[in-house]
């Protein structure tokens, strides 16, 4: 505990334990009075000392029941069963130590009666701290503290309850006057919690909303399914309200911090209508355990997902590369500890992945039995404008790693690749489809196990248009959609993380493995969800403004070509293309012929890497400034 933080704790035990001290005296003497002992008590041989002992001993009782760090503006049942023992427990101990020390026991009654006494004046102290905490929201007698939002809250369990705990206690990170619950057990329907009637189930949300004025809802159902969960978010959004939800592992969270515990917005990935993807621990295997495994791009946004991951399949060493120090140092500080617990390494190298001499000085130190190759460029319409950049790190990087790789007798090489890999139409996507060839070209000849993992977008990914709509909102608007009607796939960071180590583990060599994105959404849907989520009517509060495709993008993505006959594998979330295509044979020349070209003019090369890629449907643009590149 810091220096900071001690003294805060004394400050706020002070006054309980004085309290706990004088309670202690006052219930002997009226126990003492009560029973009618009082002449015999006070008379008895070293009376002064024998309260000091029994003052001692329930302040270091009360201490062990954690009573003096517990945040008593939220106290519950458990809190009253707490103080039940600890007073007990206090009470027995200074009976027996007073008899050990004193050699004289007092009448038993008076410890009764004394207990009694106690439990009341302790619980009367800490609960008035609750109920002078509670002041300043009492909605259940039908007073409203001017400011706060009229609340509706979704789920009357134990999440639910909590909530509205915070809110009666006057809580700034859960702040709102709760009106009422909506559950869709038909049990509690009609009952109350904290005095806040269930008012109906949870399709009754829109109709509620505008019947009692709700301005705010908040969702504490953590428990209920992914499909579950966007039924009543569809309903939140109906109802035009602003919707905040509540942590997803609130079960988990220790007792003593639920006092911490804030609201969060809803957003776009707890719209996704799939249950969250767990890491396959019986698919990975010993593949990465006790392993040295080197992620490339680790302080990247799957790159550094990637490696949080890798630590529940315990490998000796995570080697994090590259070029960005920033990313890497703040990922090695967060990991690095929650690794050492489980006796994983955590190396941190700045490097890039264009320049041998670094990368083979990583091979060397490290000799990696895993590699994850998550570097690259990956905006589009910035590599649009720089492809002889996206060719020398995507392809050429690529193809320093995967040499490296080969040369080191590495296990396992997982290429990091993209839905814009297929049937290009942007430099990035034609990049990446020629990584996918130079992995498949060296699988034909090396011991090492080459694969590719093919997926879509992550949402929160740098660049990913959730983010930049968050940004924008935050500024007032306007979104800014490209296309009313362009879709991708989305997919979390976690969800693509754990789902790429486990493809590793199902490698042979010379697969691309594509991964389960759900069905395609609409681009324009999601920014009026989240304005909707916002509490804001789109059109009157905030426009979305649509700006004509970027150069480069396409209206939809694909995850494999027509003629790539693709396969089920062991986890039903996980297909493999089977089969090469011929321009795969030639990589090599192919790769030589944009090595050659680097020094061409943007058009030019663009040309060159649509020779070296058939399947890409070069776009001609001029050379300029970046239109919309955000």
């Amino acid at each position: 505990m810091g220096k900071g933080l001690r003294k805060q704790y004394l400050v706020q035990a002070l006054p309980l334990l004085v309290i706990d001290v004088l309670s202690t005296v006052a219930a002997f003497l009226i126990a003492a009075w009560g029973t009618n002992t009082s002449g015999f008590v006070i008379e008895t041989h070293h009376f002064g000392l024998h309260l000091a002992l029994l003052a001692t001993v329930n302040v270091i009782v009360f201490a062990i029941f954690r009573m003096y760090n517990n945040l008593w503006r939220y106290a519950s049942v458990d809190d009253a069963g707490r103080i039940i023992l600890a007073t007990l427990l206090g009470s027995l101990v200074g009976d027996v130590l007073g008899a050990v020390i004193f050699g004289n026991r007092l009448p038993f009654r008076v410890y009764i009666s004394e207990w009694a006494v106690l439990f009341v004046i302790v619980a009367m102290s800490r609960f008035l701290i609750r109920i002078n905490a509670g002041r300043r929201s009492w909605s259940f007698l039908g007073v409203q503290e001017p400011g706060l939002p009229r609340t509706l809250i979704v789920g009357a369990g134990e999440s639910g309850s909590l909530v509205v705990n915070r809110m009666l206690a006057g809580s700034d990170d859960i702040s709102g006057c709760p009106i009422a619950f909506v559950d869709d057990d038909a049990g509690k329907i009609g009952r109350r919690v904290h005095g806040i009637p269930v008012l109906g189930s949870c399709s009754q949300i829109p109709a509620l909303c505008e019947q009692r004025g709700i301005e705010q809802i908040v969702v504490a159902v953590p428990a209920a399914t992914r499909k579950e969960k966007q039924r009543i978010y569809d309903l939140c959004i109906e109802a035009g309200c602003k919707v905040f939800t509540v942590p997803e592992k609130i079960k988990d969270i220790p007792e003593e911090q639920l006092g911490r515990v804030v609201l969060r917005d809803v957003e776009v990935p707890d719209l996704l209508a799939r249950d969250e993807v767990v890491l396959d621990e019986g698919l990975v295997g010993d593949y990465l355990a006790g392993k040295s495994v080197l992620v490339t791009g680790g302080g990247g946004s799957i790159g550094s997902e990637i490696a949080r991951q890798l630590i529940s399949t315990k490998p000796e060493k995570i080697v994090l590369f590259d070029i960005y120090e920033n990313t890497v140092y703040e990922l090695y500080h967060e990991i690095s500890g929650p690794a050492a617990e489980h006796g994983i390494k955590v190396v941190a190298e700045i490097g890039s992945i264009t320049h041998e001499p670094a990368l083979r000085e990583v091979f060397d130190r490290h000799s990696p039995d895993v590699v994850f190759h998550a570097a690259a460029h990956k905006h589009v319409p910035l590599m649009e404008f720089n492809p002889r950049e996206a060719i020398e790190n995507n392809v050429l990087g690529t193809k320093n790693v995967v040499d490296m790789a080969d040369e080191y007798g590495c296990n396992h090489f997982i290429l990091i690749s993209t839905d814009k890999a297929v049937n290009p139409t942007n430099v990035m996507g034609a990049t990446k489809r020629m990584c996918e060839m130079i992995v498949q070209k060296k699988a034909e000849s090396s011991q090492t196990v080459f694969a590719a993992v093919r997926f879509g977008n992550v949402l929160g990914s740098h660049g990913s248009v959730i983010p930049l709509f968050k940004r924008q909102l935050k500024e007032g608007g306007p979104l800014t959609v490209t296309h009313k009607d362009i879709t991708r796939y989305f997919m979390t960071i976690p969800e693509a993380s754990r789902l790429v180590i486990t493809a590793g583990a199902l490698a042979k060599g010379g697969e691309i493995f594509v991964l389960d994105m759900g069905e395609p959404v609409r681009i324009y849907d999601l920014a009026e969800n989240l304005i909707r989520l916002s509490g804001l009517t789109v059109g009157e509060d905030i426009e979305i403004k649509v700006t004509g495709l970027r150069p480069g993008e396409k209206m939809y993505e694909e995850l494999n070509m027509g003629d790539e006959p693709t396969h089920p594998t062991a986890n039903g979330l996980i297909t493999v293309i089977c089969g090469v295509r011929p321009e795969v044979e030639t990589a090599w020349e192919r790769v030589a012929l944009l090595e050659r070209s680097l020094n061409l003019d943007v058009n030019s090369l663009k040309g060159k890497l649509a020779e070296a890629v058939p399947t890409y449907a070069v776009q001609d643009y001029l050379h300029g400034n970046v239109p919309n590149a955000q």
